[in-house]
């Protein structure tokens, strides 16, 4: 639905929770609050909730969402944990390997469903080592082999706190000619990618330049023709928004922090094919953490409503709430802002973005697979 069609609907839904206008909504005429433009069907040790109950789980409120596992399967170590069996990273010193059997796992799945239900979700290819050149070969296999099925590449993580010293193997690198490869399929695919890559180390210093900035810009400045989403817009859990003193380029105010930084993305055209999601509930602690902050995130959101993606980062939900907890830690945000922004970052751009990825990925296919 184009954006300013949003100008004739105008409900707002009251959040029970915080008692305050939930996101400005101007519910659209299906009444769905939003599209789950991050969502991991299945855990680190590759167990999640059936896709069929995740289709209930969405219900009347997620009108559509991305569909992926975890490419990362941690090992459960007898001689570390014991009788323990990890299901999280953090729950073991063993380590992570790649798991590619998630992407078969996604596409049996999916293809278990109904055209209808098929249709509000788009599965992503994530079951490949970002530092293996034979990767983007991985992701050119998958499609041939389940056409029809999938709209992108992702989540795939690069650097990640706490998570990237535990793979086993080379370590992803924002520089690695493997990387340059699978983006370089993906433009030429259709393929649509998500991207987590850390913008800092974990507990960095406060008047340090985040430390994987300039490699990553220069990394979306060699691809673009492909379509990315920076998930998390770089942010994490102990990786908190930078706010250095210095960054050495003219497009950054004096003492930026990390709404400077994306703004200043946002603002180059360069970056014209770059856009973020605003998914995970650690994300959002950052963004509604004072009125001061809550008030510039929505200003900024006002400004590019085009370029931001809303999505939960759930990992297997067991009901709707949890699928929906994280929407209603936006709702004091969402309610500033105008409704064709609100609509936009709850669900425009995540139908124009993997809208016209499935008509190109469809159209590639079309064209590769016997």
């Amino acid at each position: 639905m184009p954006i300013a069609s949003t100008r004739r609907i105008g409900v707002l839904l009251i959040s029970a929770a915080a008692g305050l206008p939930a996101a400005a909504l101007g519910a659209d005429k299906d009444g769905y609050l939003f599209d789950d433009a991050h969502f991991h069907l299945t855990n680190y040790v590759q167990e999640g909730t059936d896709v069929h109950d995740y289709l209930k789980i969405m219900g009347d409120k997620v009108g559509r969402s991305t569909l992926f596992g975890i490419p990362l399967q941690q090992t459960w170590s007898y001689e570390n944990s014991g009788d323990f069996a990890p299901t999280y990273y953090l729950q073991t010193d063993a380590p992570l390997y790649y798991y590619s059997f998630t992407d078969a796992f996604i596409a049996v799945a999916y293809r278990s469903l109904k055209p209808e239900e098929q249709a509000r979700l788009d599965p992503m290819i994530t079951g490949f080592n970002p530092a293996d050149m034979y990767a983007a070969d991985h992701v050119r296999r998958v499609l041939q082999t389940f056409p029809g099925v999938f709209t992108g590449i992702g989540e795939f993580t690069i650097h990640k706190e706490f998570v990237s010293s535990k793979v086993a193997g080379d370590t992803a690198s924002l520089t690695d000619p493997a990387l340059d490869r699978i983006l370089e399929f993906a433009a030429d695919s259709g393929l649509l990618v998500i991207l987590h890559c850390d913008i800092d180390m974990p507990f960095a210093k406060a008047d340090t330049d985040p430390v994987y900035l300039t490699q990553m810009k220069e990394l979306l400045r060699r691809h673009p023709r492909t379509t990315i989403i920076w998930a998390h817009t770089g942010l994490g859990r102990v990786v908190h928004p930078p706010n250095a003193q210095a960054v050495g380029e003219s497009t950054f105010s004096a003492n930026p922090n990390h709404r400077a930084i994306v703004t200043s993305l946002l603002e180059d055209p360069a970056f014209r094919h770059v856009y973020f999601d605003i998914s995970w509930d650690e994300v959002a602690k950052y963004a509604v953490s004072s009125p001061e902050i809550e008030k510039a995130t929505a200003e900024m959101f006002n400004r590019f409503p085009d370029r931001f993606l809303f999505g939960t980062d759930n990992v297997a939900p067991k009901d709707q709430e949890m699928q929906l907890r994280v929407f209603h830690l936006w709702d004091r945000i969402f309610a500033a802002l105008t409704p064709e922004a609100s609509f936009a970052i709850r669900r425009g751009n995540y139908e124009k973005l993997f809208d016209a990825a499935r008509v190109r990925v469809r159209a590639w296919e079309r064209e590769h697979v016997k």
